[in-house]
């Protein structure tokens, strides 16, 4: 059923890229590559990136941002993948810079929206409630 894969894989970062844009807080998101449903960048921590690193590295390779990444994450969540379960530490991320062309962009669409629009447009639990995280630490 499922090929076995390396322990690591099942250890993943991800952003919530953000900005301010005329004053008003926004995030992007992307679609999955498979069934189009709008997601946050992320990503198999690989064995020589820390979990930042590796977030950053996803920002910049699925939706084609890059930004400074905060500290602390703003939460964790499970998803299950692969015949087993991925624990998926999630971290804020300032956009600094958004190319117009990006590794992913023939095959994922992404979207700046209000934290409420994408909070509608989430279908994970999980996602939506680490968005609503990052809206009351960071939307301040």
């Amino acid at each position: 059923m499922f090929e076995t894969v390396p322990d690591y894989f099942f250890k993943q970062s991800g952003v919530i890229p953000y900005r301010i844009h005329k004053g008003e807080l926004e995030v992007l998101l992307i679609t999955s590559r498979k069934k189009g449903k709008w997601i946050i960048p992320k990503g198999v921590i690989e064995p020589y990136m820390t979990p930042q690193e590796s977030a950053l590295q996803e920002a910049y390779e699925e939706a084609g941002v890059r930004g400074k990444i905060a500290d602390s994450p703003v939460g964790i969540y499970e998803v299950e993948k692969w015949g087993g379960v991925c624990t998926v530490t999630v971290y804020a991320m300032k956009v600094t810079k958004v190319y117009d062309d990006w590794m992913e962009s023939d095959f994922r669409k992404r979207a700046w929206m209000s934290p409420e629009k994408a909070l509608k447009k989430v279908s994970k639990k999980d996602m939506r409630e680490l968005i609503s995280i990052f809206v009351w630490k960071f939307g301040k």
